[in-house]
C-alpha cells in the first residue's frame, strides 16, 4: 500500500470518528437549548458534512462521517431496557435527525470543485 494510499483511508477513518462525535454531541445539545442547540447541531453536520467534502475531494468525504454520525443517531436512538433514552420523539428530535440526513445529502451533491481547485487526492496529495 502506498503513502498516499494509506493517508486516504486514515482520513476516512478520521472523519468516520469525527461523525460519531458529532452526532453525539449533537444529540445531547439539540434538546438542551431549544431552538439555539439545535441549530448549533445542524450547524456543525453541515459543516463537517462540507469539510469532509473538501478535505477529501469526493463523495466519500460526506459519506465517511455521515455514517458515523448515522451510526452513533441509531445507537442513541435505541435506549436502555430500564426506558432510558436519549430521544424521547419530540420535534427538536425529528428535525435534528431529518436535518442531518438533508445535510448530508446536500453536501454529496456538492461534488464539483471550482475548477481552479481540483487537486490530485485527498488534501491535494
Amino acid at each position: 500500500m502506498t503513502a498516499s494510499r494509506a493517508a486516504s483511508w486514515g482520513l476516512l477513518a478520521g472523519l468516520v470518528v469525527l461523525g460519531a462525535v458529532l452526532g453525539t454531541a449533537g444529540s445531547l445539545v439539540q434538546g438542551l437549548w431549544f431552538p439555539g442547540g439545535l441549530l448549533l447541531a445542524l450547524g456543525g453536520c453541515a459543516g463537517l458534512f462540507y469539510g469532509g467534502l473538501r478535505a477529501y475531494g469526493s463523495q466519500a468525504g460526506v459519506l465517511a462521517p455521515g455514517a458515523g454520525w448515522l451510526l452513533a443517531v441509531i445507537l442513541l436512538s435505541f435506549g436502555r431496557p430500564e426506558g432510558d433514552g436519549l430521544f424521547f420523539g419530540s420535534l427538536s428530535e425529528l428535525v435534528y435527525v431529518l436535518g442531518g440526513m438533508v445535510m448530508a445529502v446536500i453536501c454529496a451533491t456538492l461534488t464539483r470543485l471550482p475548477p481552479g481547485e481540483r487537486r490530485t487526492g485527498p488534501l491535494g496529495v
